[in-house]
């Protein structure tokens, strides 16, 4: 299978009128590496990639610069001032889905951003652990609708007593398939004609696809491959970067995995003029020299960058 090398974010289209810009990025407890720099080069980026839309995972501060220690809640920069960062690469509005923790998902955008739905599951064995969110966004005179989210990461399952208990069982898995039914059920499942709208659904899956098995070599009946066996299976959703690199690898993290996906419906699928997983001198992950060893620079994903035409 063809592992490609670094990508960089391609220039706009010539018409800014027609193409709509998307960028996602898990960006690794609220841009911790930027926090040291004002996060002038993660702005600097953003702006250069020019997205009309982005989705942020991790998107809350949690820790010191250059450190593991945790902030106070009254000094974490992020989540309440993102409109203040978001304003710095030219996005006018901000969104921030439901969560119960510290790693909410942010949307921020050119265009007006209205809520539909925060989702947190329900107590006790519904528990969406991340959160999730739906919201909508017109371009053109066109509604899409966006859902995010971010997966439970653990090997067993949420609430675990026994946590070697549950991973021997796929605790982990079961529960990642739990809320991504839950989401979807809440989401696009409750909607009639889904399919003929305009939907994505974005985020950190924690979970791997079984078209990218020629790279993982996993048993067929894999756990790991559930979540999304099950939306190919249940829902009308097309796996963006597996659709338009067929034959292709693209690790989105700093190590060898594809866990952050985004899935369009085919109304919406079909006007992607380009999309990959972006490798370049800023965003290739590099681990945290001061030996933290699970922080990386700037972030441990990698962002995905999808165009469509809007026309």
């Amino acid at each position: 299978m063809l592992v490609p090398g670094p990508v960089q974010a391609r220039k706009r289209a010539k018409s800014p009128k027609n193409n709509m810009r998307l960028l996602y990025w898990n960006i690794q407890n609220g841009m911790w590496s930027g926090q040291g720099d004002n996060y002038d080069k993660f702005v600097e980026w953003v702006r250069a990639c020019d997205p009309d839309v982005c989705v942020w995972c991790e998107a809350q501060s949690i820790y010191r610069t250059g450190t593991a220690d945790k902030m106070e809640a009254d000094a974490r920069y992020l989540v309440g001032n993102w409109g203040v960062l978001a304003a710095r690469y030219g996005h006018k509005y901000w969104y921030v889905g439901g969560h119960r923790d510290n790693y909410p998902q942010v949307i921020t955008s050119k265009y007006p951003i209205g809520n539909v739905e925060r989702i947190v599951g329900a107590e006790p064995d519904s528990v969406v652990t991340h959160g999730a969110g739906w919201a909508r966004i017109e371009k053109n005179g066109k509604t899409v609708n966006i859902v995010t989210l971010h997966a439970w990461p653990q090997g067993y399952a949420f609430g675990a007593g026994d946590r070697a208990a549950s991973r021997a069982e796929n605790g982990g898995d079961k529960y990642r398939l739990m809320e991504m039914e839950y989401i979807c059920n809440h989401t696009i499942r409750r909607v009639p004609g889904a399919e003929k709208q305009l939907w994505m659904m974005l985020g950190d899956f924690n979970a791997h696809a079984s078209c990218d098995n020629s790279f993982y070599k996993y048993p067929a009946d894999d756990p790991r491959f559930w979540v999304h066996d099950y939306l190919l299976r249940s829902t009308p959703y097309v796996d963006v970067i597996a659709g338009k690199h067929p034959g292709e690898f693209k690790t989105t993290t700093g190590g060898k995995a594809r866990i952050d996906f985004v899935y369009c419906t085919p109304p919406l699928y079909e006007r992607i003029t380009h999309a990959d997983v972006v490798t370049d001198a800023y965003t290739g992950p590099v681990r945290d020299p001061g030996g933290l060893s699970n922080f990386w620079h700037p972030s441990d994903h990698r962002p995905i960058v999808v165009d469509f035409n809007m026309q």
